[in-house]
């Protein structure tokens, strides 16, 4: 038990442009809200919408904004972080179910250990999948979809004075990826807690668009990785003989 309150910043993306996905983005608040006892843990909610059509809407237990800005994901995560000052920092998309004392148990690391500067929650659908078990302790890594759920980020605020801000080059895919290898590359130590459960229900935003849209969201993703981080990870060096 915690002895005083801890405050955790909540940015949830969300693009509510069916009924379906805007009922997706309730059903992710109204778990996160009912998961922890509000006297020990306050979540403070920050809503970044894109469906401009929904205005001046706000989801209920939120501050919902509707940025003007076209979309990106690291762009629109980085508009709802500067709406927000607390020490700890959960960065999600919007097709999650948290399960009770998820955040109690994500923090517990960042207590014990003041080296832990970042951490995922566990997947109950995905994670066993990827050969970790519940409930089998801190799993350090940087490895995308094991180690690092990008669907649902937590780490200390302070972290942003090394890392700066999220960059924006990334308008969906890849962005964990960046994530992790600045992580990496800064020597930030990065957990998968797998008594912490959030379960992710699968791209249900990105299922939803046309495949030309997809497209437009996900094709360059991975060129512009490669040419940010392949030189500076040694990927695809080849050791020359002498």
């Amino acid at each position: 038990m915690m002895e005083e309150k801890i405050e955790i910043d909540i940015v949830i993306l969300s693009y509510g442009q069916t009924e379906e996905l805007k009922n997706t983005t309730i059903n992710c608040i109204n778990s996160l809200v009912t998961s922890e006892n509000p006297d020990q843990i306050k979540f403070n909610i920050i809503v970044v919408e894109s469906e401009k059509k929904m205005q001046p809407y706000q989801y209920e237990h939120s501050i919902t904004t509707y940025p003007e800005q076209e979309f990106g994901y690291h762009r629109y995560m980085n508009i709802g972080i500067d709406m927000t000052s607390a020490p700890f920092i959960c960065i999600c998309n919007n097709d999650l179910i948290f399960h009770p004392g998820w955040a109690t148990e994500i923090l517990r690391p960042f207590h014990q250990f003041q080296d832990v500067f970042s951490a995922s929650p566990f997947c109950s659908v995905h994670h066993p999948k990827m050969g970790f078990k519940m409930n089998d302790g801190l799993k350090l890594g940087y490895r995308i979809r094991y180690e690092v759920s990008g669907w649902c980020l937590f780490f200390r605020r302070d972290i942003l004075r090394l890392m700066g801000k999220l960059d924006e080059n990334y308008i969906f895919w890849c962005a964990d990826n960046d994530y992790a290898n600045t992580l990496w590359v800064l020597k930030l130590n990065h957990v998968l807690v797998t008594s912490s459960i959030v379960d992710h229900l699968e791209n249900k935003t990105l299922k939803l668009q046309t495949p030309e849209r997809q497209n437009e969201l996900t094709e360059m993703e991975g060129v512009y990785l490669g040419k940010k981080w392949k030189h500076r990870t040694g990927e695809g060096w080849v050791s020359l003989m002498l």
